[in-house]
């Protein structure tokens, strides 16, 4: 397995954090696999002729905050921390939180993580731009391509049908509960977790990590990317969760 080492003054503060402790970082991840299951059955069970528009539009951005939920839970199991005491049990909410996203490989993710990690907006980092291609849309058509292949989108059209024609759910219900929030979802990672912390700033990029943290308020960092925002502390401390990155910005600064 890949790992960072980590230099000593990060050690004082990973260590603080860490010691509080032993099984929070499982115990979030159990709740949220099982309220975007929840939700999901509850959603595809609706009477979706019932639901006007003010309703529809907030029961979708709800449904992608929980699909972003989902990958940020595999996205903090690459880094080991999801449940850092039992490896395999670790890896193994990775891998099925990335099979429910979208049926994405994890070994293979994984190892780009970590390339990520180790060589952050270069030509070697899977989720930079192709140095041609910096707008917004141009960049994440490229960053798609390099994490979805025919397979998978064969294999989820497989099962999109399995439910319309075998289980005899609404193709409305797939298709806003399902298909759209999966969709935002992407662009939502995309936009705050690759775009905006690793767009070449002004005055040139940051070394080493040449990431940047984007500030907000609590609760709106927690509503936009989970707090991804603190994306210059995440690359610094690497074994720290996603729930934790505020304390981490709070403690360094």
């Amino acid at each position: 397995m890949i790992q960072l080492e980590q230099p000593n003054h990060q050690i004082k503060l990973t260590s603080v954090l860490k010691n509080k402790s032993l099984f929070k970082g499982l115990f979030i991840a159990i709740i949220i696999i099982s309220v975007w299951v929840f939700s999901l059955v509850l959603l595809l069970s609706l009477d979706i002729s019932k639901l006007n528009f003010l309703i529809l539009l907030p029961t979708i951005f709800w449904q992608t905050f929980l699909y972003t939920g989902l990958f940020i839970t595999s996205h903090d199991a690459m880094h080991g921390v999801v449940f850092p005491h039992n490896p395999k049990i670790n890896h193994l909410i990775g891998s099925l939180t990335l099979s429910l996203y979208g049926l994405l490989p994890y070994k293979q993710l994984l190892k780009k993580h970590w390339l990520h990690h180790h060589n952050p907006a270069s030509q070697i980092d899977p989720d930079f731009h192709n140095g041609k291609h910096k707008n917004f849309f141009s960049w994440y058509l490229h960053f798609m391509k390099s994490y979805w292949s025919w397979g998978q989108i064969i294999a989820l059209t497989i099962i999109y049908n399995f439910f319309k024609y075998v289980l005899h759910i609404p193709s409305d219900n797939l298709t806003y509960f399902w298909v759209i929030p999966s969709l935002l979802s992407s662009l939502q990672l995309f936009y705050f977790g690759t775009f905006l912390p690793h767009s070449e700033p002004v005055g040139g990029y940051i070394q080493p990590h040449k990431a940047q943290t984007i500030n907000r308020p609590i609760w709106w960092s927690f509503i936009t990317c989970y707090h991804f925002g603190y994306h210059e502390e995440h690359h610094e401390y690497p074994h720290i969760a996603w729930w934790q990155l505020p304390d981490i910005y709070k403690m360094s600064k």
